[in-house]
């Protein structure tokens, strides 16, 4: 049988000088007297060596599979990063629509807590004068009784001046002069 070096059984499998003295080491691989290797020793460790075209071949398609992947990658990195860009935009739009309608809200509050000015109606005024009958009832009854004197004044004091009530005008007369 043929008999090669080691370096060249490294070069036909594709090991490295180290890995084939390893085997060598262990027992797996033996070597000749002339210290070199039997080809059919070669074959029951390692196998059939594979042909350098093909090895060339298969990384040829791997690389090119490689490629392709890194390319569709890529492309889809562009389409992420557009969509990304364009989920940006739609938050920042969004941001300001909703800043504007808070200012929007808040001017319709103020308009909505200015002040009225008040006019008491006739519901009032009787609401008013329930309210403070009852407040003289409960001080009525909370004060102890006092005797009566026998020269006690009982006169009322009439007020000196006494407003009259303002004439009652319709709804259209606000806007127009009544005749006089």
């Amino acid at each position: 049988m043929k008999k090669i070096s080691v370096s060249e059984l490294a070069k036909l499998y594709g090991y490295s000088r180290q890995a084939i003295y390893a085997h060598i080491n262990k027992g797996n691989l033996s070597k000749g007297s002339d210290g070199l290797i039997d080809f059919s020793e070669a074959l029951r460790v390692f196998g059939e060596p594979q042909n350098k075209a093909n090895n060339v071949n298969q990384s040829q398609s791997v690389n090119s599979q490689n490629l392709t992947e890194v390319d569709l990658l890529k492309q889809q990195v562009d389409m992420l990063e557009r969509q990304l860009n364009q989920a940006l935009l739609r938050e920042n739009q969004s941001l300001e629509r909703e800043s504007f309608y808070q200012e929007q809200i808040e001017a319709m509050q103020r308009l909505l807590e200015a002040p009225k000015s008040y006019i008491p109606t006739s519901i009032d005024l009787e609401r008013t004068q329930s309210e403070s009958t009852t407040e003289e009832k409960s001080e009525v009854i909370a004060m102890p009784k006092k005797e009566p004197q026998v020269n006690e004044n009982k006169r009322v004091p009439i007020p000196e001046h006494i407003e009259s009530e303002p004439e009652k005008r319709g709804f259209w007369s606000r806007f127009f002069k009544p005749y006089e």
